[in-house]
């Protein structure tokens, strides 16, 4: 595991501390989830649009495009 440095207002990073003590936890072991997380958003934002190409490449509208209206009706 590689350690990193962050900088942040004192009183910043004690009123996280605390919060961090009261839920159980630590800074640390919040950032790892919360870098996780971040790495993990990205990856789903490309698999989504992988889906839409793909989509894009199967499905044939005839030209026709259709208002968000359209679409939704039932």
């Amino acid at each position: 595991m590689k350690n990193i440095t962050l900088s942040a207002d004192e009183s910043l990073i004690e009123a996280a501390r605390r919060r961090a003590a009261a839920e159980g936890t630590t800074l640390e072991a919040l950032f790892r989830r919360w870098l996780a997380e971040y790495v993990g958003r990205g990856r789903q934002a490309e698999a989504a649009m992988a889906v839409i190409q793909e989509l894009r490449e199967t499905i044939d509208t005839g030209g026709r495009r259709f208002t968000r209206d359209k679409m939704n009706e039932r």
